[in-house]
Formats: structure tokens, C-alpha cells, sequence
């Protein structure tokens, strides 16, 4: 039984195994046995040509679709198609995997390439986000459903990564309402941000924007929660000490009072009352 044996670091991705290779084959290709056709495909990839070798690893699965060799020769084209950026080549290959091997001791790799083949199109945060919501998906599959395997650790990574992503853009969104004076809209934004997206980094500046937002509008107590909440989680940062002077300068002090809600965040994050 073939194993595809890939040991994962904290931020690595697919690396092609240590697989021999000869030379290239002149003869037709249904001439060849299915290791011929294997390792020129391998030698393929070596050469350069990702696009090429997934095709020819493909011709395995065609001429020799049930051979062990079939199977093998299914990693390997999802793996040098996603080395050409062929996501979608890539991933139909690692599909294809899963649908005829979903409990194989490689299962976590397919899902594994599945899931780059979203993350490694991640776009700038200016543009659409389908990507990074897909890529979030099959990071949390990887992660559920195989806690144990060399890729959880690197989907963990990339989980929170695509995350943070996210509330960036929420956060983009947010400084453009608020620069333009729409402060409820910004509002929304930011709270999305806090009560969503808590665990990044983008959060102390959320809270700071807030805190902005609300002395805009006259909402005072509102200012004062949300630095107080910024002052007990983030109290070394920059935007802690922008959102006290804002308070200071007006004769206030952070503080959890009023009732909306961000009380109840002051009362979760802070208190640890959850009822």
C-alpha cells in the first residue's frame, strides 16, 4: 500500500516526495506500464513542467484505472497540478481521491491540497472574499476531522490567518465609513469585527474605532465600555493609550456602563459571565 509520506512544519505546504525518476519515454503512452508513465511524469515535474506531468499522471487513472499505481498517480496530479497554480485541476484531483479513498491513511493530504487550493488564492483585501471563506471551510474540516495528522497544525495556521484576513476586510470597510462621517455604518462594521472575529488582530483597533465612533455620535457610555474592554485585553498596545487620551481629553475614564452590546462583551470577555 502506497503511503504519501509529506512531514508537515508550522507554516510548510505540499513538498513533492523523494520519488525516483528516469528519463522520458519515446513510445505512445498506452504502450508503457503504469510505473513507465509514473516516472515520466515524475521526471516531467522535475523538469519544470507541472501542467504536463498532471496530464501524464492522469493517463494512469485512464489506461490503468484500477491499479495501485491509479492511486498513487491521483496525489501526484493534484499535487503537480497545484505546483503549476492549476487550483482547479488540482483540487478535481485530490476530489477524485477522496470520493474513492475517504478513510486511506493519505485522506488528510487530499484535504489538505484541497483546502491550499482556496487558501493560496487569497486576494488582497480589497477584493472579493470567496476564496478565503472556502479555504476557512476545508481548514476547519482538516481540523476536525483529522486532529492527529501532520497537516492539522498547518491548517490551525492558515485557519487563523484566512480569519484575520477577513476582519481586515471588515476593518477596511469600517475606516472608510468612518472617515466619511458615517458612523453607524462604521459602527456595524466593527462590531462584526469584535464579536466575530475577536481572536485577531484585528481587534484592538476595532475596539479603538469604536471608541472613536461613539464619542462621534454623543454616545459616551458606549466609548467608555469599549475602552474598557480594550484597556482589560489590550492595555500595552498603541490603541489603548489613542483611546484613553480620547476619554481623558473629555474629562472620561474606561469604564462598563450603560447597557447595550457591548456591556454584555465587558460582561463575557471580562467577568466571564456568559448568562
Amino acid at each position: 500500500m502506497f503511503a504519501l509520506a509529506l512531514p508537515m512544519a508550522a507554516c510548510s505546504d505540499i513538498r513533492m516526495p523523494d520519488i525516483p525518476f528516469m528519463g522520458k519515454s519515446e513510445p505512445p503512452v498506452e504502450s508503457l506500464t503504469p510505473q513507465q508513465i509514473y516516472l515520466n511524469a515524475e521526471a516531467l515535474l522535475a523538469d519544470g513542467r507541472p501542467r504536463e506531468a498532471g496530464e501524464m499522471f492522469g493517463e494512469i487513472e485512464r489506461l490503468y484505472p484500477y491499479s495501485d499505481w491509479a492511486k498513487r498517480a491521483m496525489l501526484m496530479s493534484a499535487f503537480a497540478f497545484h505546483e503549476g497554480a492549476l487550483y482547479a485541476e488540482s483540487r478535481a484531483a485530490a476530489e477524485r481521491y477522496l470520493e474513492f479513498f475517504p478513510a486511506d491513511v493519505d485522506a488528510p493530504y487530499a484535504q489538505f491540497i484541497i483546502a491550499l487550493s482556496y487558501y493560496d488564492q487569497i486576494v488582497d483585501i480589497g477584493r472579493d472574499q470567496e476564496n478565503t471563506f472556502q479555504a476557512l471551510q476545508e481548514m476547519r474540516d482538516i481540523i476536525e476531522r483529522y486532529p492527529d495528522s501532520d497537516y492539522a497544525a498547518s491548517a490551525q495556521m492558515k485557519f487563523e490567518l484566512a480569519l484575520d484576513h477577513l476582519a481586515g476586510k471588515e476593518m477596511e470597510i469600517g475606516r472608510y465609513y468612518l472617515s466619511r462621517g458615517h458612523y453607524t455604518a462604521a459602527i456595524n462594521r466593527f462590531r462584526v469585527v469584535v464579536e466575530e472575529y475577536q481572536t485577531t488582530t484585528q481587534t484592538p483597533e476595532a475596539l479603538h474605532r469604536l471608541v472613536e465612533a461613539y464619542l462621534s455620535l454623543g454616545l459616551v457610555q458606549e466609548a467608555q465600555t469599549a475602552a474598557a474592554i480594550l484597556g482589560y485585553n489590550f492595555q500595552g498596545t498603541t490603541w489603548y493609550a489613542q483611546s484613553y487620551a480620547l476619554l481623558t481629553g473629555r474629562g472620561l475614564t474606561p469604564a462598563n456602563t450603560g447597557d447595550s452590546w457591548l456591556n454584555q462583551t465587558y460582561r463575557q470577555v471580562v467577568k466571564g459571565e456568559w448568562r
